[in-house]
């Protein structure tokens, strides 16, 4: 359904709502005093720390942070996106949800309907030739020599497309709006043209199109949902590259999607690990061999959005990287990448298979009992880190050890607070020989940044040793571990979040903060209007409302945080904040402005000469 969901009803949806029936229904609670109780869903326990607030309509988990409203927990109970959690709990009170209708995003979802639309015809396309077409011997023997089942291959939607340059086109693009949606799905390809004449427009009969995939192995790629959103393909002659991938369209984001982790969820809650593998064909592998819970990248890094994901499915993830070097770079890429996201509770390992093997081939040489061992045994996160850094250095001298905390810290510091993050610090400095409140000093020791708050973190050159390090930094001068740095916006918000009522207290003209094209600005503005227009606003409210926005799983457990602000300064340090932002903008606008009559200047300098 299109447009948006109306503020007013997320709002009375929450109030008619009772978050104690939502997760009784789902988890099984019992009654704490005024509380409620229930071992964690979203992390393994023995003993309950799942509480549910219901004069609040709150739940917390103080084992692993989960925390927020009745729409959040049905977002991460059921591994849904807002709008569905919104629908879903719709659909339990008995209304129906409104949606705001705009031309504009009604044109959109009209347009991305078509393109899944015709993205499952060209499955069912590829499907049906890999079972009839002449020439689809050559594909059944090459599943076969990889031990590919039928069953296999119909769970994966597996297919093939023939040799021929419009064989797709011919059976689907059958008119010039459905060659344009192809186009747009990135199935086809518009073949270069020249024009002849001056310039004369080309009519809808001279263009022409052919196939992207050709005598390929099929790979569809589904989203969450189960819909085809692309394709990857796998060459059987000697054409180049040898894995295609559809281009990025509207519908398709590679950087975020996860090849087989729609067939993972497709099986329930079997599962309490992911692995994170290379490419479609060791996910397929792993799955002949009833190994079910492989996930993979489409050609990309791990990204947060990946590791988002897999933490919504489950609270370990095994990364599983071909035993080349190029395997090895990509294992410590992607703790790199993790680092940020190890929450307490996670659980991060890495298996390195034998030089030159693959999870494919590796998997059919020792079989599914040994396979699974080795991920049992995996190498954990913390070790691979420090063996790692501590690779070609003497940490027995001096030197060595110097040069140890200097590539350590940097990263260290991107752990979120919490247990883990001050046990990798422990293990630093039992490294080192240096105890943990020295070590601690050390890592407070950070120089001031000019300004107090920035929207944007300077751009200091990273450690030569971490080409992709990404650091945070710190509000001020002097801070514990992991208190990061964060845009000036994002900090406004938190306090805005906590002191609902500090919005009453506004009389700065905020219309520069509606041109601001920052999505954290943006989303401080409507809290800060929702505020005003209902002085009543709770904060439950304001965290509903985030839910359904991108910041949504950075703001969820920000009640349960470490308040670094006395509440007696809240007002003044929400003030100081708010000025920095709209004066920033300030300035940017008259660089505009002034860049904008320099150029008509110049412009006219130029006619009159």
């Amino acid at each position: 359904m299109a447009g948006l969901i109306p503020q007013a009803f997320i709002d009375d949806l929450l109030h008619r709502t009772d978050i104690v029936e939502v997760i009784d229904k789902r988890v099984g609670l019992k009654k704490t005093g005024k509380n409620y109780s229930a071992c964690c869903p979203f992390h393994q326990e023995k003993t309950p720390s799942f509480s549910v607030q219901p004069e609040r309509q709150f739940y917390y988990c103080f084992g692993c942070g989960a925390g927020g409203n009745a729409i959040g927990f049905v977002m991460n109970f059921e591994q849904v996106e807002f709008p569905q959690a919104v629908e879903s709990l719709a659909r339990e009170a008995g209304v129906e949800v409104p949606r705001e209708e705009s031309r504009a995003a009604t044109q959109k979802q009209s347009e991305n309907v078509k393109l899944l639309e015709v993205l499952e015809r060209a499955s069912k396309f590829y499907q049906y030739q890999l079972r009839h077409h002449e020439n689809k011997q050559a594909a059944v023997d090459y599943l076969k020599s990889r031990g590919v089942s039928g069953e296999i291959a119909k769970d994966f939607c597996l297919g093939y497309a023939p040799p021929g340059w419009d064989n797709l086109l011919s059976a689907i693009g059958t008119d010039s709006k459905e060659q344009k949606a192809l186009l747009k799905a990135g199935m086809v390809i518009e073949k270069e043209r020249t024009k002849s004449g001056d310039d004369e427009k080309l009519e809808e009969s001279d263009v022409h199109y052919y196939d992207r995939f050709r005598h390929r192995i099929m790979f569809p790629i589904r989203d969450s949902r189960g819909r085809t959103i692309a394709f990857g393909g796998r060459v059987l002659g000697d054409d180049k590259p040898k894995y295609l991938n559809s281009p990025e369209t509207a519908v398709f984001h590679k950087g975020s999607e996860l090849y087989g982790l729609h067939e993972v969820k497709r099986l329930g809650d079997k599962f309490n690990r992911l692995l994170l593998v290379e490419g479609y064909m060791d996910v397929i592998a792993l799955a002949q061999m009833e190994i079910r819970n492989a996930v993979a990248t489409l050609g990309t890094a791990t990204s947060a959005r990946h590791l988002t994901r897999m933490f919504r499915q489950v609270q370990e993830v095994v990364f599983c990287f071909d035993g080349d070097e190029a395997g090895r770079t990509a294992a410590w890429r992607a703790l790199e990448s993790t680092l940020p996201h190890m929450e307490d509770g996670r659980q991060v390992k890495f298996l390195f298979l034998p030089e030159g093997t693959d999870p494919d081939t590796y998997v059919r040489q020792v079989g599914k009992e040994k396979f699974n061992s080795e991920v049992d045994n995996a190498t954990a996160l913390e070790t691979f880190f420090f063996d790692k850094l501590s690779q070609n250095l003497d940490v027995r001298s001096i030197e060595g050890k110097a040069r140890l905390s200097n590539l350590a810290k940097p990263l260290i510091r991107q752990l979120p607070r919490g247990v883990y993050g001050q046990l990798m610090l422990d293990r630093l400095s039992e490294i080192l020989g240096v105890n943990s409140e020295s070590l601690d000093r050390l890592l407070e020791a950070v120089p001031a940044l000019p300004e107090r708050y920035t929207d944007s973190p300077p751009q200091h050159a990273p450690p030569p040793f971490y080409p992709n390090h990404r650091g945070r930094y710190p509000d001020s001068g002097v801070v514990k571990l992991s208190t990061y740095r964060k845009p000036a916006s994002l900090k406004a918000i938190e306090l805005l979040l906590r002191n609902p009522e500090i919005a009453l207290s506004i009389t700065t003209d905020l219309e520069p903060l509606r041109s601001a094209e920052d999505e954290s600005r943006k989303l401080l503005l409507a809290l800060i209007e929702m505020v005003k227009n209902d002085p009543n606003t709770e904060t439950y409210t304001l965290l509903g409302y985030c839910y359904g926005t991108n910041l949504g799983s950075q703001l969820t457990q920000v009640l349960q945080s470490e308040r670094i602000t006395p509440q007696e300064g809240v007002e003044e340090e929400f003030h100081h904040i708010l000025d920095n932002i709209l004066s920033d903008i300030v300035k940017k606008l008259e660089l505009l402005q002034l860049r904008d009559e320099l150029k008509s200047r110049v412009s006219a300098a130029k006619d009159r000469n």
